[in-house]
């Protein structure tokens, strides 16, 4: 017998108002001596969006803010690197650079108001300098090759603005690379993965000492960057396939790849990705809500107005609210998962803090409650070394692995010429 869409999703909604009730345990000593001894770094906020959008200073201390990052916050959860995403929405066409120059100078801004608790960091010697001197290390990611262009004089550039890493694709199809967002829209022109100009660019960030991100991609063009590269890859916000059937997962076989390349999958932190229940429930919601979304946007067009980047966040949390969160070990079942198919020595923490609309498992409501990552991982069993890496410690190999590589290769470049 078939049920009616209502009763499947009265069904979801029952089973996740009871999974919620899961919460993590409390953080003992232990757990927090360990925590606070590692090196922690995060590969993804999507916090320059309140700061260029909605004039966010990160030093903010209101209490009633429902924002993932501040510096309180980050040092509350001891949190010493955060890689800012320098995100374009794909309906800036014609605009997608200097958005991202908007976004690059946003984190500037915010680490020149602060330096006596942030700084701008470029490379893994800058991070652990930042610890040192208890500053949050500010770095930053491209979310979206369309950002360049087309232009590969623009990924240089954006390698000296500071962006340490490029996602090659967001959710929608670039003229070099296909997506997972968009893979199965016939009306969307694909490559088969990565065109030979995208081929190009991952070598040139390869050269230049920027991570190539893997994260968003469609797996034809996961392969191709993982046969193209010279270097470790990283993901930086995504999740496993097998736990969570959302096409933006990896599934074991990529994690299986990503181990053998000697990269790093960072976990995201977004419900949808962590917990199928909560992904079914917002597919089912999905045409609603995308026609409420609509209708406003036409409303403000029709006002002369445009949509900006914190009413489409207030929209989103109106609706991530219908759908209970899920509970908290549905994170740590990903990390747990990833850590036993590809080995824990690759598997980090990529948050999407700030750009899931406050959609995050239950507990985790801000950089501050990382702590109760460190105490579920050890009362599962991992070792204090283990969860060091998984933390940071991971993150910082393959940034390294990353800069020793363009070194040997601009090296080689230069002995070429001579």
């Amino acid at each position: 017998m078939k049920r009616s869409p209502l009763l499947t999703l009265s069904i979801l909604l029952c089973a996740a108002v009871l999974n919620a009730q899961s919460t993590p345990a409390p953080v003992s000593a232990k757990a927090l001596q360990i925590h606070n001894s590692a090196l922690i770094v995060d590969t993804h906020a999507d916090t320059p969006q309140r700061f260029l959008d909605g004039g966010f200073d990160i030093a903010d201390t209101d209490p009633k803010d429902v924002g993932h990052i501040s510096l309180d916050k980050a040092r509350a959860g001891n949190l010493d690197a955060e890689f800012f995403s320098i995100w374009v929405e794909p309906s800036y066409k014609g605009q997608y650079a200097h958005r991202a120059v908007d976004l690059i100078d946003s984190v500037y801004e915010q680490a020149s108001r602060h330096p006596d608790r942030m700084m701008m960091a470029f490379s893994v010697a800058d991070i652990e300098r930042a610890q040192k001197q208890r500053k949050l290390a500010a770095l930053m990611g491209i979310e979206g090759g369309h950002a360049i262009e087309n232009d590969i004089r623009l990924l240089r550039e954006f390698y000296r603005l500071g962006i340490r890493y490029m996602t090659l694709t967001w959710s929608n199809t670039n003229e070099w690379a296909d997506s997972s967002g968009d893979i199965d829209d016939a009306k969307v022109e694909h490559h088969n993965g990565l065109s030979d100009f995208g081929k190009q660019v991952v070598l040139e960030m390869n050269r230049l000492g920027m991570m190539v991100d893997i994260s968003h991609v469609a797996d034809k063009t996961f392969y191709d960057a993982i046969a193209t590269t010279k270097a470790p890859v990283i993901a930086s916000h995504s999740s496993a396939r097998a736990l969570t059937d959302a096409p933006r997962n990896m599934t074991d076989d990529m994690l299986r790849s990503v181990a053998k390349n000697n990269g790093v999958v960072q976990v995201n932190f977004f419900s949808g990705f962590d917990d199928q229940g909560y992904w079914n429930a917002t597919k089912a919601l999905a045409k609603d809500r995308d026609a409420a979304i609509a209708a406003f946007v036409e409303k403000r067009k029709q006002e002369g107005k445009s949509v900006t980047y914190i009413e489409y966040d207030q929209i989103d949390r109106e609706w991530a609210a219908k759908v209970p969160r899920p509970p908290f070990k549905s994170l740590i079942d990903h990390i747990d998962h990833i850590a036993k198919v590809a080995g824990v020595d690759h598997v980090g923490l990529g948050s999407d803090f700030d750009g899931v609309s406050g959609a995050t498992p239950t507990g985790i409501d801000s950089a501050a409650d990382l702590p109760k990552i460190t105490q579920a991982l050890l009362d599962r069993g991992y070792s204090a070394d283990d969860i060091h890496k998984i933390l940071g410690g991971n993150l910082l190999r393959v940034f390294r692995d990353v800069e020793k590589i363009s070194q040997q290769m601009q090296n080689a470049s230069a002995s070429d010429m001579k």
